[in-house]
């Protein structure tokens, strides 16, 4: 039956993904597919094995990308716990009243399993959200770092949740774990060793699978808790970032088996069905308090709106601790059934939510208006640029030269833009003038203040899709100037002129020219005909 489970699964990931659903809830129709024809979880015990070898690199990979920094500031922290309080004190009542009006799976529940459902229900999927900030470009964007961050608090308390479930005392030895951090050096050390290749992914997985997971374990906690750390340890070093990309389709290949195994625990009824419709009928009730706390915490309206349509949806972390409820008897069975169920709706709902929030947002924006508070938070101000002459989007190792090149001719004429925090602060120190912002954000364009005597823009990010997105930016703002951009392949720059770009640069071809230019210049001087090919060279750059 093996090869019988692979081709379902594909073929129900396919088609959801043909429409333009995440894959995952094609996972969940396999699951159910594959029970319809008599597969049930206890026949596949391997299936289990790497269902929680998915959740533990989710974990793991969550750490990775983890700025303590971020968890402090009061929108993400505040907001998050706040939400978590104001759904379970919406949610409890309703499902008394749902069972009261005779809804037979919730009748005869007591207080603590409806509680247990609401704290279920109140989380909102990391998968779907970091997709469809991916998609669209927005993960540096404030709107999509607080979603990120009010995530990542909701996963901490999941992790708490089934740490605290797993109900034995932890070992005298757990207190040695105190000392992880002190170990940091060593590990780091290791890292930097590991190169690029098929050492870093085995290095990832003994990360997370030994010194995380069964070192956790072995002194009483739990396993996915012992990922998380360790994830967080690696997140400063410098390769975090290769190392969670490296994982990445290790981590998504055992998560489908942990979506196939909810599906193989039976299929919906026609009243888990209708219970599970009724819950995502709610979920704006979940986005609406997103939006009213964001607000609050002096966030734009569109900033709040953003991030509470990417969090308006149920999430995998309410199935996993489902999960766990119901495997302790916590809960009965079908409400694993109902919860897939709902998060399956809710994700058909939100994706066509989220390609339009935009639009929405434009149509809205009277009435959001009102909900802001003054002044505005400090991250989500207008960003003021003065009044350059040249623009530079990405202040990395060209766009600092292309600067440079320029401020010896144009001094206090110019200026760049940069995403990273840390290289603002460094062309600041260096007597740059930089601000930070993501060009390849469209809260980035929202943002910007009018440039009146802008009359040169040079695309030196390192990704064609950013400096394309930027320039269909500037031409929805109806900028006059000219254009120049940096590609590393022909067909990007046929791209990019198509589009209305006036001078593009192949970064190998400009490289191979500048090198020939260096060396005739300092070690054949006098050569004409050495110095004619530089030229043709140039030329042909």
């Amino acid at each position: 039956m093996e090869p019988a489970i692979l081709i379902t699964t594909l073929a129900c990931g396919m088609l959801v993904s043909r429409v333009g659903l995440p894959p995952l809830i094609g996972y969940l129709v396999a699951g159910f597919v594959l029970f319809l024809f008599g597969i049930d979880e206890s026949s596949l015990p391997l299936l289990e094995q790497l269902a929680e070898l998915g959740v533990t690199l989710l974990l793991f990979a969550i750490g990775l990308k983890l700025d303590i920094r971020s968890l402090f500031k009061a929108e993400v922290w505040a907001g998050s716990s706040l939400h978590l309080m104001g759904s379970m004190l919406f949610f409890i009542p309703l499902l008394k009243l749902l069972g009261i009006l005779g809804l037979e799976q919730l009748t005869g529940l007591d207080l603590n399993q409806l509680a247990l459902l609401a704290f279920a229900l109140s989380f909102s999927s990391t998968i779907f959200a970091v997709k469809i900030l991916e998609d669209k470009g927005d993960m540096q964007s404030l709107y999509g770092r607080v979603a990120i961050g009010i995530l990542i608090m909701q996963d901490i308390f999941a992790v708490a949740f089934l740490t605290i479930s797993k109900g034995d005392i932890p070992s005298v030895w757990a207190l040695g774990l105190l000392l992880l951090p002190f170990a940091r050096p060593l590990i780091y050390r290791v890292f930097d060793r590991v190169g690029h290749g098929e050492l870093l992914v085995l290095f990832g997985l003994v990360m997370a699978l030994v010194l995380g997971a069964w070192l956790f374990e072995a002194v009483g906690l739990k396993p996915d808790l012992g990922a998380l750390i360790i994830g967080i340890l690696l997140a400063g070093h410098s390769k975090s970032s290769e190392l969670a990309k490296s994982l990445f389709y290790f981590k998504e290949l055992f998560l489908v088996a942990f979506f196939l195994t909810v599906g193989l625990n039976g299929l919906p009824s026609f009243s888990d069905i209708g219970l599970a419709s009724l819950l995502v009928l709610v979920v704006p009730v979940k986005v609406a308090l997103f939006l009213y706390l964001l607000t609050h915490f002096k966030l734009r309206s569109r900033t709040s709106l953003m991030t509470s349509f990417s969090l308006g949806n149920y999430s995998e972390f309410g199935l996993i601790v489902a999960a766990v409820a119901t495997s302790k008897g916590w809960l009965p069975s079908q409400w694993m059934v109902i919860l897939a169920v709902a998060l399956s709706i809710s994700f058909l709902f939100s994706a066509p939510l989220n390609a339009a929030s935009n639009r929405l947002y434009i149509k809205m924006q009277g009435r959001l208006k009102r909900l802001e508070k003054y002044p505005p938070h400090p991250e989500d101000r207008q960003i003021n640029v003065g009044n350059p002459r040249f623009l530079i989007l990405g202040m990395g190792r060209i766009g600092s030269g292309a600067y440079d090149e320029l401020k010896s001719k144009f001094d206090g004429e110019i200026l760049g833009v940069e995403h990273k925090q840390d290289l603002v602060d460094y062309h600041k120190e260096h007597g740059r003038h930089v601000v930070q912002g993501d060009a390849s954000d469209t809260d980035f364009w929202e943002k910007l203040e009018h440039a009146p005597n802008l009359e040169l823009v040079l695309l030196a990010m390192p990704h064609h899709i950013g400096n394309q997105f930027a320039v269909e930016q500037l031409q929805r703002l109806n900028y006059k100037g000219k254009m120049s951009a940096i590609v590393q392949y022909a067909e990007d720059a046929e791209s990019l002129k198509s589009t209305g770009v006036h001078c593009v640069y192949n970064l190998y071809e400009a490289a191979g020219a500048g090198f020939v230019d260096h060396v005739v210049n300092d070690l054949l001087p006098d050569s004409h005909v050495a110095r004619s090919n530089a030229e043709e060279m140039k030329t042909k750059g």
